[in-house]
């Protein structure tokens, strides 16, 4: 019998597919069972019938498929389950983009960090929590496959509260950063030696050779020609400043510090489109999202003319179900919890980091020290996600708050007051999709302003014995 691949978010209109292509793509792995999952029954039935034209294209009469809305039932001897979900759709990702706007904050995706990613994290790790506990309880022996952000906070909490889940959070961003380094200098790919970590959407490059050639150098003089910096502006500043290249986008990056979107004119010169790239423009993960058109576009992907080609995308998630399942050995990059991985980042951390995969498991590889400059960079970062994580876990209105304020964009911008006032504009306005914060409000404190009037409590003894010390 073939393995059983449980897909939860079977309904989005390229994921699934992709994944199911990539399983496929092994020999060894085209006797395979897909579950698909999702809630959205329509969703669902279209996802179902480019499963079952894939395995028609190519004739694979041992590959299956089934369809469910109920995931307990989908999980029944599964070996891997993928998870890939949105909690809430189109709605609560405009609220998490508009509401920051209308006090400064100016954010373009904030699927990872920013105000949108605690929000995000706030009302998907619930039921990622759900989801990993019936798989502890249902197919323990199963392996989880993250795609789900914000990659680190969900990874994070999911790992802290069912820490028998054998987990791993995936991204493309590693091998996308390589594949757009060696375009840009003219090498095969596959000829590139690198080494990278970091945290989910800002690791670090801290190696890229070829033929034994050290290409850092050239990297760090392409950073700033006028074309390459046109393209990806933000992610060309961090070179340029902190010597080595970061995994993901410019549009990503802008947001990650205090750096690039505090003032309009500096949005203006980091900010931008053209016909190849969007460089952290406002409201771009609204532009991702917003597809009246999914239905139009699933229906076309079922009943295309084409047939589908076993062809294999640079995901992970094939190589791994394929490593862990007779086939070749593999190193991928994967988000796990630190316990020592990178040594200058906190151990309680989620990181990002070069993972073995082979019949045997998941070995993450140990790295080491990052650069101590870039090393500061991601604590910045792991600082909210640790805030987030907490506050989802314990139901804690403050910790959101705190979590908020630690934001560098958001305290590049506001104050304290603003902030607390944007974050209980934020909670209200989540309450569908956070229904255990319904009864925990985060609380309004007094504002006050200066009034000379009123005098001033000035202790001088205290005053002075600092003084004189």
């Amino acid at each position: 019998m073939g393995k059983k691949i449980v897909i939860i978010g079977s309904g989005s209109l390229v994921f699934s597919r992709t994944l199911t292509i990539d399983c496929l793509s092994y020999e060894h792995l085209q006797d395979s069972h897909f579950a698909l999952v999702d809630i959205d029954e329509d969703r669902l039935k279209y996802s179902g019938q480019i499963v079952d034209r894939i395995i028609n294209d190519n004739d694979l009469k041992n590959a299956s498929y089934s369809i469910h809305t109920d995931r307990k039932e989908a999980l029944k001897d599964a070996d891997v389950v993928i998870i890939s979900i949105l909690v809430g759709g189109y709605e609560p990702i405009a609220l998490e983009t508009d509401i920051p706007m209308k006090y400064g904050v100016d954010i373009s995706v904030g699927d990872t960090l920013s105000p949108g990613g605690v929000m995000r994290c706030l009302r998907t790790l619930p039921v990622l929590i759900e989801i990993a506990k019936d798989i502890v309880d249902i197919c323990p022996n199963a392996y989880a496959l993250n795609y789900t952000n914000p990659m680190s906070m969900l990874t994070w909490g999911m790992q802290k509260a069912v820490p028998e889940l054998k987990l791993v959070g995936l991204c493309h961003s590693v091998q996308s950063g390589v594949k757009e380094w060696a375009r840009r200098l003219n090498i095969p790919k596959e000829e590139i030696n690198f080494e990278c970590a970091g945290i989910n959407h800002e690791a670090w490059y801290t190696k890229i050779e070829h033929n034994g050639k050290d290409l850092l150098p050239e990297i760090r003089k392409k950073c700033v020609e006028q074309k390459i910096w046109n393209g990806e502006t933000s992610k060309m500043e961090l070179i340029k400043h902190f010597g080595y290249p970061v995994t993901e986008s410019a549009a990503h990056v802008s947001e990650y510090s205090a750096w690039f979107r505090k003032r309009p004119e500096l949005v203006q010169r980091y900010a931008h489109r053209d016909d190849n790239h969007w460089c952290g423009i406002h409201g771009l993960i609204k532009e991702l999202y917003d597809r009246p058109d999914w239905k139009d576009r699933m229906k076309e992907m079922a009943n295309r003319e084409v047939k589908y080609e076993l062809k294999r995308s640079h995901e992970y998630g094939s190589m791994i179900i394929s490593a862990l399942f007779g086939g070749k050995e593999e190193v991928i990059y994967g988000n796990v919890m630190n316990e020592g991985l990178i040594d200058n980042l906190p151990r309680e951390s989620n990181v990002e980091v070069a993972c073995y995969v082979s019949k045997n498991g998941i070995k993450p590889i140990h790295y080491g020290n990052l650069p101590s400059q870039l090393a500061a960079i991601n604590t910045m970062q792991i600082s909210v996600q640790k805030l987030a994580v907490e506050a989802a876990l314990e139901v804690d209105p403050e910790k959101v708050f705190n979590a908020i304020a630690m934001d560098p964009l958001t305290g590049a911008v506001l104050d304290l007051d603003s902030i607390r006032d944007m974050t209980i504009e934020l909670m209200e306005a989540h309450k569908e999709w956070i229904p255990a914060f319904n009864d925990k409000k985060l609380e309004a404190k007094p504002q006050l302003d200066y009034v000379k009037e009123a005098g001033n409590e000035w202790i001088v003894d205290s005053a002075e014995e600092n003084i004189n010390s």
